[in-house]
């Protein structure tokens, strides 16, 4: 942390549980070169990892749905939400990470994946920076049913589409994630399925 113009002056930790929320105070130079103090709430998850596995062949994609506690406190009147594979670096490399959660989440043993960016998916308010991935599926691929791991409590349906439904379903309401939807604009933009 090297801006000039931001001087921390007091880091509080508001709620150590799941992950870690943080009040700040700091000072903010203005453009005018004076000085105001702000207070924010930062809340430190990890960074993580996603990716949109696809198959030219078959023109389809796998996607997972999971129950988001978040997502119904907001009004989802199930909480179910279908996404892209996803799930927190922990120690791991972006790419060690995702080709894990590929395994656990979707049951898949992918080999070769390609990074395409990185994003910071709520700065004003999460520090998570999410690594974004693409990578090719077959049928041969599939080693196990997927799910998650039970002991993390992830209980996670695999689905598989045909890559214009999902798209599709984007306009529809049935996708509302961001990253997934992410994903899948990029796999139309960059005619990855062609």
């Amino acid at each position: 942390m090297s801006n000039p113009k931001i001087k921390i002056t007091n880091t509080e930790v508001l709620a150590n549980n799941w992950y870690t929320l943080r009040k700040i105070t700091f000072d903010y130079q203005k453009k005018d070169n004076t000085w105001e103090t702000q207070v924010r709430e930062a809340y430190d998850r990890g960074n993580g990892a996603t990716i949109l596995l696809y198959n030219k062949t078959n023109q389809t994609v796998i996607l997972t749905r999971q129950f988001r506690m978040p997502t119904y406190l907001n009004g989802n009147e199930t909480g179910m939400m279908i996404e892209a594979c996803a799930g927190l670096l922990d120690q791991d490399n972006p790419e060690d990470c995702i080709k894990r959660e590929t395994e656990e989440e979707t049951g898949y043993h992918v080999k070769d994946v390609r990074k395409i960016f990185e994003v910071y998916m709520s700065p004003g308010s999460v520090t998570e920076i999410v690594h974004f991935f693409v990578g090719e599926y077959t049928k041969d691929m599939k080693v196990n049913d997927g799910g998650g791991v039970a002991d993390e409590q992830e209980n996670i349906e695999v689905l598989e589409f045909p890559f214009n439904k999902a798209y599709d379903m984007m306009a529809t309401g049935e996708i509302k994630d961001a990253k997934t939807i992410m994903l899948l604009q990029y796999a139309k933009i960059n005619s990855i399925l062609q």
